[in-house]
């Protein structure tokens, strides 16, 4: 499990998140921020920061946001 970047980031990039992360585990992609899950250590330092609020526990997220987690993990599987 790791912390998953939702929708309220898109076009957001305020960068709180990438300032606190201890391991360097959230990287900027198209139009928003992802976290890497195989290095997110689940602190949720990440999580306390967003000013939109877009950051939650993979099974945390809301319904409406699950998609993202899809979108989360396809963006680390293609680098």
């Amino acid at each position: 499990m790791a912390f998953v970047i939702t929708s309220p980031c898109k076009e957001e990039l305020a960068g709180e998140c990438v300032e606190v992360c201890p391991v360097d585990c959230i990287e900027k992609g198209e139009g928003m921020f992802f976290i890497d899950p195989d290095i997110c250590i689940d602190c949720g330092a990440c999580e306390a920061v967003c000013p939109v609020e877009a950051i939650y526990f993979e099974d945390e997220v809301p319904a409406e946001e699950e998609e993202y987690i899809l979108i989360n993990r396809q963006y680390f599987e293609n680098k």
